[in-house]
């Protein structure tokens, strides 16, 4: 039997990159797309030499050509994090707009199978808790979050549409909060900016009260639940995320816990005014991934938390490193 060829867009990104390990140690030769507008190539550069992997430097807005088989498509193509989708709100739009229509034609021309990351974003400021995959969601189109928001809903539905009337194999992920090694210290998530908040001796920054909830699930849990999604037979979108439901103030003090711990050094917490749209809860449903995926998350967040720590206070500037 031929080797299976994966294409992942965004793989020098965060989840792009893990996915791209996973790939090839399943025996997969897999093709990477980036253009490093918020991907890093030292993500991927462990690949480099590997006969399995290929990259290739590219805009997915713009046309692609891929030579040979696809089998699968995984698209991860986009800005994740309010830092960087506030910052690049047109690029945000179209990778979820063109982008997603490029990729879908390129899968549709191999006929391959498709994966679209999309987020819990797509659910809003939910009026329903936990979410469920069948809630359509509360979102401000006009927003400053509605350019992440509206750009995965319109790729949602536009890979339904293709899934459709085109009749290419399509799989709907609904990403919650991830967190792990890899991430950007600078990406504005929350884990990231706590913990670079402590390596410079600044304190943490707690947005409103902190008592909206987040739900973190660790990369490695996230990488094998899209695994058994892209090998299921669902077309039907599907939470993959960590229900263990935390307030922001109380993940907040778990860092600053873990961080006195690995460094004997605690960071301060202070308190800003709560940005605009920003969700009040997020908890994942994920009674349909148990049931048709067989997954549910292994990873304590304790755990995750000490190898992201650790994965951070590794690669911090040397000249901030508080270790």
């Amino acid at each position: 039997m031929s080797q299976s060829v994966t294409v992942i867009t965004g793989g020098a990104g965060f989840l792009g990159s893990h996915l791209c390990d996973r790939f090839i140690a399943e025996g997969h030769k897999v093709i990477a797309i980036d253009n490093f507008i918020t991907g890093n190539p030292q993500n991927i550069a462990h690949l480099f030499g590997n006969e399995n992997f290929r990259f290739i430097k590219h805009d997915v807005t713009e046309f692609i050509y891929v030579d040979g088989k696809v089998d699968n498509i995984l698209h991860f193509a986009s800005p994740a994090s309010p830092i960087d989708y506030l910052k690049l709100p047109i690029q945000t739009l179209k990778v979820g707009s063109l982008g997603t229509h490029k990729v879908l034609g390129l899968a549709k021309a191999k006929q391959a199978k498709f994966l679209i990351a999309s987020t819990s974003e797509v659910y809003g400021d939910p009026l329903v808790h936990p979410q469920q995959e069948n809630y359509w969601g509360n979102v401000n189109p006009i927003g400053f979050r509605g350019v992440y928001d509206e750009a995965k809903r319109f790729a949602e539905a536009m890979t339904m549409a293709y899934h459709r009337y085109h009749g290419v194999d399509t799989r709907l992920l609904r990403i919650f909060n991830t967190y792990g090694p890899r991430m950007r210290l600078d990406d504005g998530r929350a884990l990231p900016s706590f913990v670079g908040s402590a390596i410079r001796g600044e304190a943490m920054t707690v947005y409103g009260d902190g008592s909206q909830t987040r739900s973190f699930c660790y990369v490695s849990d996230l990488v094998e639940g899209i695994w058994r999604l892209l090998n299921s037979n669902t077309n039907d979108p599907v939470n993959i995320g960590n229900p263990a439901e935390i307030t922001i103030l109380e993940f907040a003090k778990e860092v600053q816990a873990l961080m006195k711990e690995m460094t004997g050094k605690e960071a301060a917490i202070e308190f800003r005014p709560l940005p605009a749209d920003d969700p009040k809860v997020r908890q994942p449903d994920i009674t349909r991934a148990k049931e048709l995926l067989g997954w549910q998350p292994k990873v304590s967040r304790n755990d995750g938390l000490r190898e992201t720590i650790k994965y951070f206070l590794a690669n911090a500037l040397p000249e901030k490193n508080i270790l």
